[in-house]
């Protein structure tokens, strides 16, 4: 017992802190796929839990109820104006195979809301809450994608609107496409019957392509939503992985609802109800699982001395953000283009989730500022600095820091506890003053 205790331990600390700290020079090709691998598996789970991912896809849940009509109504209406709206209902009754009148019921309301679109109702509160219903839907998908992949600015409603009805206008095409595909390859399997090798090929690859462009269809959501630039060789092996779950899921959701017919004499249509709420949360958690996969692929370098990160110590932090300020400045009087956050991170050789963590406070304080067009990925943020960097001092850069946030509270440092207060501010001020005439664009040779 022990020794199995002694071996957990050993590879829970592994895991957690020795894998973190190994340079990819230091191992072989073989240890590194290994390590990498461990990490990817681990970082995911770990962040699966920590960024409440099920609480996020639950929200996502309720939105996509509340947005499910109007939504289908737009895909409706533009698969109508192609002239597939028989296709597009059949895929709608294949999706939710519960008895009863389930599909006709949500017919029904689609067919009440295009009606509108011969009145003048459409126009006004028809039109208003079609759009809000997309955005609202899309822009918590994206502010969910942004969380995990610690971004902080979304996409200007102009860009939502162009961005998500683009989506939506060809997402009807896809289906039809698919579908379409679907049936090519049916023919080309029932004349090839006679052929024992083709024709089982040609029966793995009809099985295999529901899986295969589900798998697409995720990598393009990896790639589309986040408002950052997402790598394809990053975003396809899990778009691949969580498009098959997802597809391998979804007949088991078919077949549960096909043999649950005494469920159904009792509830009838509202059968439905609990078993939509049930697939779309775990289609939720899905995708925002592949989410997670996706970011941990692409920044895995990033958590390099995770743990060390996590407790780095406030001398270092005030040195990191120093040396920024510093890299930047020296940028700015040379007029080279401006250091972006990988640069930065890339020429003072740290840990990029500190280098984040220090470009955020250095922004938050003003003394750096964002630019770029704001409509752009947030990767393509560069940073200057906010103020002359001839008057820019060492001094002022560590009073910012150390004043910036509230000191608001009711604890009477102004009498009861004066000497203690009195005593910091004596050594603060004394670490201020002997570096306040060194400007910061001259530490940098």
């Amino acid at each position: 017992m022990a020794f199995l205790i002694d071996n957990v331990k050993r590879i829970v600390t592994f895991l957690t802190r020795s894998v973190w700290r190994v340079k990819d020079t230091e191992v072989t090709r073989g240890q590194y796929n290994r390590n990498y691998l461990l990490k990817v598996i681990y970082l995911s789970i770990n962040r699966y839990a920590g960024d409440r991912v099920q609480m996020r896809a639950k929200a996502l849940t309720y939105s996509t109820l509340f947005s499910i009509v109007p939504i289908l109504a737009l895909l409706f209406a533009i698969a109508k104006g192609f002239g597939f709206s028989n296709l597009m209902e059949s895929l709608l009754r294949k999706g939710i195979a519960v008895g009863g009148n389930t599909v006709d019921t949500i017919l029904s309301f689609i067919d009440s809301y295009l009606e509108h679109t011969h009145s003048g109702v459409f126009v006004g509160v028809g039109l208003f809450v079609l759009l809000w219903a997309i955005i609202s839907l899309t822009g918590n998908i994206e502010q969910s994608m942004n969380m995990i992949w610690g971004v902080r600015k979304q996409r200007s409603y102009f860009r939502k609107i162009t961005d998500y009805f683009s989506m939506f206008l060809l997402l009807p095409i896809i289906l039809i496409l698919i579908s379409g595909w679907s049936i090519f390859m049916t023919q080309v399997y029932q004349g090839l019957e006679g052929l024992l090798f083709l024709s089982t090929f040609m029966s793995f690859a009809i099985k295999a392509t529901p899986y295969i462009l589900m798998g697409l269809i995720f990598t393009g959501m990896y790639i589309f939503f986040p408002n950052t630039k997402v790598q394809f060789r990053h975003a396809i092996v899990p778009g691949m992985l969580m498009g098959i779950l997802f597809q391998a899921f979804f007949y088991f959701y078919i077949n549960v609802q096909v043999k649950i017919s005494a469920y159904n004499a009792i509830y009838g249509s509202f059968a439905a109800i609990p078993l939509i709420l049930f697939f779309i949360n775990i289609a939720w958690c899905i995708v925002l699982f592949g989410v997670e996969l996706t970011y941990v692929s692409q920044n895995i370098r990033q958590y390099s001395f995770s743990q060390d990160v996590e407790n780095v110590s406030n001398r270092f932090y005030d040195f990191s953000c120093v040396l920024f300020m510093s890299l930047i400045c020296k940028r700015f009087e040379e007029g080279g283009q401006p250091y972006n956050l990988p640069e930065l991170a890339s020429e003072a050789d740290i840990p990029f989730r500190l280098a984040g963590k220090v470009i955020n406070e250095l922004e938050d304080d003003g003394l750096i500022c964002s630019v770029g067009d704001p409509d752009a990925k947030s990767d393509n943020y560069r940073y200057m600095p906010t103020m002359d960097i001839n008057q820019l001092t060492v001094g002022y850069v560590l009073r910012t820091l150390d004043t910036s946030g509230s000191e608001d509270f009711k604890t009477d440092y102004a009498q009861k506890f004066s000497p203690q207060w009195q005593a910091l501010m004596r050594s603060k001020e004394g670490m201020y003053n002997a570096e306040s005439e060194l400007l910061v664009k001259d530490l940098q040779p």
